[in-house]
C-alpha cells in the first residue's frame, strides 16, 4: 500500500523494525531512514549533509529534500516528502538517473573539498 503521509520521529538509533509512514531522524548520526513510500517495504537511508539530504520541521510536519530516487530498488520509485505529505514525482529515464548520480558525486566531492579546506584553514590560525 502506498504511503501518502509520513510523520517524523527523532531517535538516537534507527530501530530494527521500521513502521510504515515514519521518518526516523537521528541527528547524532546525521541520518534519516524510512520504508519506501511506494509500499514495497525497502529501507530507504538518507544521509543528512549539505551535499546530500536535509530535513526541515515546521509545526510538527517534516520535509526531506531533495527528492528520494530509489533507482536501485525494483520499484524505482521517485517522490518528495513535503510538509509530511508524500508527493509522487515523475519517473526518470536511465539517462536522467545517470545525470543525477553524476551531479550527486560532484556535489559530494565539492562538499568534501570545502570541509577539508575549512579544517586546513582552522589549523593555520594561531592559538592564543
Amino acid at each position: 500500500m502506498k504511503i501518502k503521509q509520513i510523520r517524523p520521529e527523532y531517535v538516537e538509533f534507527i530501530p530494527e523494525r521500521l513502521e510504515d509512514g515514519v521518518l526516523y531522524i537521528s541527528e547524532r548520526y546525521r541520518t534519516a531512514v524510512h520504508k519506501c513510500c511506494c509500499g514495497c517495504g525497502q529501507e530507504v537511508v538518507t544521509p543528512l549533509s549539505p551535499a546530500e539530504w536535509s530535513v526541515k520541521l515546521n509545526s510538527g510536519r517534516v520535509s526531506l529534500w531533495p527528492s528520494i530516487g530509489n533507482w536501485s530498488f525494483p520499484c524505482r520509485s521517485h517522490y518528495v516528502i513535503r510538509d509530511s505529505r508524500v508527493l509522487e514525482a515523475m519517473a526518470m529515464t536511465d539517462r536522467q538517473i545517470q545525470r543525477v548520480k553524476e551531479n550527486d558525486r560532484a556535489d559530494k566531492t565539492a562538499q568534501i573539498r570545502r570541509t577539508n579546506h575549512a579544517k586546513e584553514a582552522a589549523a593555520l590560525v594561531p592559538k592564543p
